[in-house]
């Protein structure tokens, strides 16, 4: 008897103490990292490809300090509620009994006051807390940082968000301990917002583990890339060159130095011309198409835009709503949708449905972007994508995470042809396409039927002289 109560006590007295899982074997450039950030005195940025690891390899940091240093706070913030309860999830395989601070304050507040009062008492060694950015800078939270200890490490997951300002001036002066995470922690047309996550954070470590390099380690599986390209309708085709030689001509008059361009005007100038490439009325029809002869695949993830498609020539169908109608009602492949309005309950269940194959696809805008880890998806097509790389380059990484029933991935990726615009605005058209278009020549690359794929993409370079990319 008294040894089974011994037991107990060394089991309750070993909870919520970090250590590393006994299966868990660090790949060679999850060591070199955290080497590196240790080496720079525990500050740094990891730019690591999306799927990668770099939870994985921010927590076994924690670990690491708490035995080094006997660590005894680590915060963790996030960007959506979604990844708060998978960083717990990932949080508990290394004994963490992580507080999860989001949404009512009630929840947590009291929970968090007497695990810092535990802390500094010394009754409580280590506690960890995973929160998200709007709570983060929420009065509640922020009234509470002046009680952590200095043996605070602090965690910025997809952390080119804290650039923003409100969020910047939220992050904590008096903690040394910073750990950014981020496939892509430049902030896109924010220089300012860029610059200050590398102030804050630190430099970016090596290893930075491109796509290429995460596919040839076997961190992120191999895949299929098939480009499927797609005309504008007449209409559309119109406003296309309307909004398109509308950008050209601010961007010229600004290289000219004639006018000084408003970056927002532009900006909502790219963005409009984005929103319509993206709900290209064309793409359903492809989409039905394609689907037509995939009744049957199944773990297929379908990525939309926030536009809307037009309908006996009125704009009132959102394109995410397009698609369910084609692949459910018309094709009658299950399917379910995945927005930032579904509930985390929710979310969870359609989860399983999805991984068990009980639902053959989901269909998702956004909120799939960052983070969220469903490596069963095999199967993927693009509809829209916007301009900034990081959409990019998190979507096709959230494609590639590796999984025992995946031999390799699938990725269909529709690319809008832009319309003939003639001379006069051929040059404009060329340049605005220009690095959307490398982007997808890299990925094409990457793939195991590249030639298959650059062959596909080649009738655009040649039609815009873009054949030295």
């Amino acid at each position: 008897m008294y040894l089974k109560v011994a037991k107990v006590n060394i089991l309750v007295e070993n909870l919520g103490i970090p250590r590393m899982p006994s299966h868990l074997t660090l790949r060679p450039y999850q060591e070199q990292a955290i080497n590196n950030w240790f080496a720079n005195r525990g500050r740094g940025i990891l730019k690591m490809a999306t799927g990668t690891g770099k939870t994985i390899t921010a927590l076994a940091i924690a670990t690491q300090l708490y035995q080094k240093i006997s660590l005894q706070v680590l915060i963790v913030v996030c960007p959506y509620r979604h990844l708060v309860t998978q960083w717990g999830r990932e949080c508990e395989k290394f004994a963490f009994q992580p507080i999860l601070a989001f949404e009512n304050v009630n929840g947590w507040q009291n929970q968090l006051s007497t695990m810092l009062y535990n802390i500094h008492s010394g009754n409580k060694k280590f506690i960890s807390i995973i929160t998200t950015n709007s709570t983060f800078i929420s009065d509640s939270f922020q009234s509470q940082l002046k009680y952590f200890p200095e043996k605070t490490l602090i965690i910025g997951d997809e952390a080119h968000h804290l650039g923003s300002p409100k969020l910047e001036k939220s992050l904590p002066k008096n903690f040394g301990l910073r750990l950014a995470l981020s496939a892509t922690p430049e902030r896109y047309f924010d220089s300012q917002g860029t610059t200050a996550i590398l102030d804050y954070f630190g430099q970016v470590l090596q290893p930075e583990l491109t796509l290429a390099n995460a596919i040839q380690q076997g961190a992120l599986a191999r895949y299929l890339y098939y480009p499927i390209l797609v005309e504008l309708t007449e209409s559309e085709s119109r406003d296309y060159v309307k909004l398109t030689s509308k950008i050209g001509w601010a961007l010229l008059l600004s290289e000219k130095g004639n006018v000084k361009i408003d970056k927002e005007d532009l900006t909502a100038l790219l963005m409009q011309r984005s929103r319509l490439i993206a709900s290209a009325k064309n793409k359903l029809t492809a989409l039905k198409k394609l689907m037509l002869n995939r009744l049957q695949t199944t773990h297929t993830l379908f990525y939309c835009g926030d536009g809307w498609v037009e309908k006996n020539n009125i704009s009132n169908l959102r394109q995410m709503e397009a698609v369910v109608k084609v692949l459910g009602s018309e094709l009658g492949y299950r399917v379910n949708t995945y927005t930032s309005e579904t509930s985390i309950k929710t979310r969870e269940k359609l989860r399983k449905q999805f991984e068990n194959g009980e639902l053959q696809g989901l269909v998702a805008i956004r909120c799939l972007d960052e983070g969220i880890d469903i490596p069963a998806i095999k199967n993927a097509v693009i509809l829209a994508s916007s301009q900034n790389p990081r959409q990019f380059i998190q979507r096709r990484g959230r494609i590639l995470r590796p999984h025992s029933s995946k031999e390799r991935a699938t990725l269909f990726d529709m690319i809008v042809l832009p319309p003939d615009m003639g001379r006069s605005t051929l040059a404009i058209e060329r340049n605005l396409l220009k690095k959307e278009l490398k982007r997808f020549l890299e990925f094409a690359d990457l793939a195991d039927n590249a030639g298959e794929a650059r062959v596909k993409l080649l009738n655009i370079q040649k039609k815009y002289g873009l054949l030295d990319i």
